[in-house]
């Protein structure tokens, strides 16, 4: 297929890649969202998902550097703000501390990263490496999964708080900010891909990209429904509850 896609049917695609392929159709999140995990099943989720957070800014970094004009530069350094706070205001790496404190992990041993499963590695580094290396447009397509986001933030925090007994409202006050925070970014980035692809060509990366991105939040579930559900083998050196 040769033919330009309109903004339209690409926006079309892209949702359809999300009701495919978005982690929130994973059986772990499934186990998370209902209830369904121990304790240290959750803190698993916790230790490891503070991989992912802790290393946006560094591939938003790597993007805001390729960014040609002041203007990009501008909207895409506001994400680096958000994760990494402003030394007054916490960021979202601070609060999803805050959430591994309240789930009873020792702070230093979350940062350190030393019972971090090497699948969520893996994922993490891939997609940090994937924004440095590839086009500009693919970039940027690779945060498009913040569509998906809200929904799956709502029935995160609402599942935890109805079922989990060690969870708060503070524990879990890292996703307020996001369901205001996400809605901007992906009117950005969703706005930047339809207007800036000349070819068809340059459509489908954008929807690799955004497939990309699906799989390896996918992966990263993969590994620790590996390790900490069935069969529950948690590799030499990582997090044991």
């Amino acid at each position: 297929m040769t033919d330009l896609l309109s903004a339209q049917e690409l926006e079309a695609r892209l949702n359809a890649i999300g009701e495919e392929r978005y982690h929130i159709h994973h059986p772990f999140h499934r186990l998370l969202h209902g209830g369904a995990l121990t304790k240290g099943q959750v803190q698993a989720w916790a230790l490891n998902r503070y991989y992912y957070q802790a290393s946006i800014p560094r591939k938003d970094a790597t993007l805001v550097a390729r960014l040609p004009t002041p203007e990009l530069r501008r909207e895409w350094r506001r994400r680096l703000v958000d994760h990494d706070g402003d030394g007054v205001a916490p960021g979202g790496i601070e609060r999803w501390l805050a959430l591994t404190d309240g789930l009873g992990l020792d702070r230093d041993y979350v940062v350190s990263l030393e019972g971090l499963l090497p699948g969520t590695r893996y994922a993490v580094d891939a997609y940090v490496a994937f924004v440095r290396d590839r086009s500009l447009l693919e970039a940027v397509a690779s945060s498009l999964t913040e569509m998906f986001s809200p929904n799956i933030i709502s029935q995160r925090v609402a599942g935890m708080m109805k079922n989990y007994d060690f969870v708060s409202a503070e524990t879990l006050a890292y996703f307020t900010p996001r369901l205001t925070q996400a809605p901007v970014d992906v009117a950005f980035a969703l706005d930047y891909v339809k207007r800036t692809p000349r070819t068809r060509a340059e459509q489908d990366q954008v929807l690799g990209a955004l497939r990309f991105k699906c799989d390896l939040l996918w992966a990263q579930l993969d590994a620790l429904h590996h390790a900490y559900v069935s069969p529950g083998l948690p590799p030499p050196g990582a997090f044991r509850p």
